[in-house]
């Protein structure tokens, strides 16, 4: 099949050989940057550092080091390291997110998706790197685990890292350069479902002085196919079947650096440039035939193809005042593009009774340009009394300028619009006994959004003031179980596609299920009261027992409704406040070495985590009137052993969430079927410093079934979707230089 997609050409095809644009300017530079530093790392190094007897030094394993982070973080924070992130072998960064506790990706198995945590995405969960939002279009999957340091998961919002987490707040944080490190490479080839895909992942790390840091470089080909059915069953049009196949093929580049200057005086700078390039092919088949009435069939080919490229610069300027003052400054500037295109053809326009065709020959385009910018000081005091008070003001906008045709129509409209963003905060950790641990913050958060669609003007502007509050109670200081309780306010705020989206047709049989799409500049913020409470029981070894209750109280609930516009006769879906809404769960997590708990047991690491999850928008009936795609559960379990006899390493976990039914509104349900993930892995070192690994992600296949079904009075429409994956075995050579 890859042949036939390969001989295909014309205006539409994204071939990395001939791109219709080149790097921007901004990218180019800094890649250049990049691709120096090593050679800059080897020529700086003028003589063999002197080598000192340290005599008799004690090994801690750094996941020992990230569990005691965890312990004396005041504010509730999981922190996960390089050890863990690196244990799987995974190919993408969500992958290794997916295992965390009370973490969910959206989608199909094995497909990415958006990150959640407790159930809910789409903005309830923050993501940021390095401590900042991430740039627009850009996605997680981008990133691999290679690129990564550390993942910090904060269930609870702090003035410093920002409200707009009512779900929680996860940091990434990238490489930190390590000057006793050798180079890492990484060779991967993959096949899933008869696609062979490669991937290329590097890590240098400089060791100069003043001068530190690490450049990485990562690289892929990938090959994926695509196959799904939609069965729909309706009052209103005829009943049919939709079968969707295709193969994608994607091709990207990430690199980063992070370059790090120490002077005198506590002063010290950090620079982190990041370039991304990515562009995706995919070419398909879909076909329509109804299952009622006179048999009626249509089909047409799907070409759809995009590019997206990201280039930016971060830095961070360090300076202590005194012996008690800091000062940080933090500033960064990108630029995104994104080329989108889909072309639906061949489609014979076989129409129905309703006099409306199965399928329709059309387009849809969307091109736009993001410039960010942002500027942060923070300036941190000890005081004697052991407060540390940080203080700081944040400064972010965003400019957009699309271009997009959609449908069936030239003149899809453009869009201009920009978000500017500008925030006060404040906050005061401190000891008030060796029992308590005390912080309080207060944020202050002011959002403007404008946008002119076709030359009317869109705006949006809200603001939020979040006060917080965290502590830690150890009964025995002496001992290693303490208590975490947090009372805070957080919020989400609308989108700037939520606000000022474009008016975008649908490609098919206009209908409850196949709706038109555009955006709502009315929409007010989310806003969420919240309480934590947490147990914690540290164990020897880095072990961990943890349970974890929360609440959050949400109002003006944004949720996408669909409607009948009268005047135009077409069904519509747009994002409206609904009402209020409150989630609660229990989150549970063990982490421990089997031998520890049975006598003659294997050495075996164990890692557990079960979250449960109960959700209810006031305003919709019951039952299930839950919070969008957020699952009644999800649980994972996995362990790791370690062969005394051989070089060799097994493991393996297993990630469950449960099908569900969601009520949106009165007129409408969702559902969405089981996921089940099973990954294992064996890990072989030839030598110490050569690795082959074994990796079977998705062991045991399930199809993924989603569902949609409107009801009113006695008109309905619903439609089942069965989309399926496969099994991806990946073998990996790793090598240290």
């Amino acid at each position: 099949m890859r042949e036939n997609l390969s001989s295909v050409s014309g205006a539409n095809s994204f071939e990395l050989t001939t791109p219709v644009f080149p790097l921007p300017a901004l990218t180019r530079g800094l890649l250049a940057i990049g691709l120096i530093s090593p050679v800059w790392g080897v020529l700086a190094q003028t003589a063999p550092a002197k080598v000192t007897d340290m005599g008799r030094v004690e090994i801690r394993s750094n996941r020992d080091n990230d569990t005691e982070a965890r312990r004396e973080s005041t504010a509730a924070k999981i922190v996960i390291g390089r050890e863990d992130i690196e244990k799987q072998g995974d190919a993408t960064l969500g992958e290794v997110l997916k295992r965390l506790p009370g973490v969910t990706i959206g989608g199909a198995p094995g497909r990415g998706g958006a990150i959640r945590m407790r159930g809910l995405g789409n903005g309830y969960t923050q993501i940021l790197i390095d401590g900042e939002r991430m740039p627009p279009g850009f996605s997680v999957d981008q990133l691999t685990p290679e690129q990564v340091e550390k993942i910090e998961i904060m269930r609870a919002p702090t003035a410093e890292t920002g409200a707009r987490a009512i779900a929680g707040t996860i940091n990434i944080v990238l490489r930190e350069g390590q000057k006793a490190s050798p180079d890492d490479l990484k060779l991967t080839r993959s096949t899933e479902h008869g696609e062979v895909s490669s991937q290329v992942n590097w890590v240098h790390n400089l060791k100069t002085e003043p001068i530190s840091g690490t450049f990485t470089l990562s690289a892929m080909d990938n090959y994926r196919h695509e196959e799904s059915s939609t069965v729909t069953e309706s009052s209103l049009i005829t009943d049919r079947i939709r079968e969707f196949s295709s193969v994608g093929h994607r091709k990207a580049m990430n690199a980063n650096a992070r370059l790090q200057w120490k002077g005198e005086q506590g002063r010290s700078l950090v620079l982190t440039p990041f370039v991304v390039y990515s562009e995706f092919d995919n070419r398909g088949q879909l076909a329509v035939r109804t299952t009622e009435g006179a048999a009626l069939s249509d089909t047409a080919q799907i070409q759809s193809g995009n590019r997206f490229t990201m280039a930016r610069l971060n830095g961070q300027w360090n300076e202590r005042l005194s012996a008690d003052d800091r000062l940080e400054v933090r500033f960064g500037a990108g630029k995104t593009t994104y080329d989108y295109r889909l072309d639906q053809t061949g489609a014979a326009g076989v129409t129905t009774g309703s006099g409306q065709p199965l399928l329709r020959n059309g387009f849809e385009t969307q091109n736009f340009v993001d410039n960010s910018y942002s500027l942060n000081g923070k300036w941190t005091r000890a005081l004697d009394n052991g407060h540390q008070i940080v203080s700081g003001l944040e400064l972010e906008t965003v400019k957009r300028d699309e271009q997009g045709n959609a449908a069936l129509a030239e003149d899809g409209g453009n869009l201009t619009a920009s978000t500017r963003r500008w925030a006060i905060y404040t906050q005061d950790e401190f000891k008030i006994n060796p029992q308590w641990s005390a912080y309080g913050g207060l944020r202050y958060e002011n959002l403007l959004t404008e946008g002119t669609v076709n030359g009317v003007l869109k705006r949006n502007d809200s603001a939020v003031w979040t006060p917080l509050l965290h502590a830690v109670y150890k009964p025995d200081p002496q001992k290693r179980d303490q208590i975490r309780m947090s009372l805070t306010r957080s919020y989400k705020s609308p989108t700037l596609y939520q606000l000022v989206a474009r008016y975008v047709p649908s490609l098919g049989e206009n209908s409850w299920t196949q709706a038109d799409r555009t955006g709502n500049p009315d929409l007010k913020p989310e806003l969420a009261t919240g309480v934590d409470v947490a147990f914690e029981r540290y164990l020897d070894q880095g072990g961990l027992l943890s349970a974890n209750v929360f609440r959050r109280n949400i109002s003006n609930l944004i949720r996408y409704t669909t409607s009948y516009n009268t005047s135009t006769g077409r069904y519509i879906s747009l994002p409206t406040n609904v009402g209020d809404a409150v989630t609660q769960g229990l989150e549970l997590e063990a982490k421990f070495r089997l031998d520890q708990w049975f006598a003659g047991a294997l050495p075996v690491d164990v890692r557990a985590n079960a979250s449960f999850f109960h959700s209810r928008v006031q305003d919709v009936p019951g039952p299930n009137n839950r919070l969008d795609q957020q699952p009644g559960m999800t649980a994972n379990l996995g362990g790791d052993y370690r062969l005394r006899s051989w070089p060799l390493t097994l493991g393996g976990n297993v990630n469950w969430n449960p099908a569900y039914d969601t009520r949106r509104t009165e007129q409408q349900w969702v559902y969405q079927g089981t996921k089940r993930v099973v990954d294992v892995y064996g890990l072989w070192k030839i030598s110490p410093s050569t690795g082959l690994r074994l990796t079977v992600s998705n062991l045991t296949p399930l199809d993924y079934i989603t569902g949609s079904t409107f009801r009113n009075g006695s008109q309905y429409e619903s439609a089942t979707t069965t989309a399926h994956n496969w099994r991806n075995v990946q073998l990996r050579l790793e090598m240290k230089i």
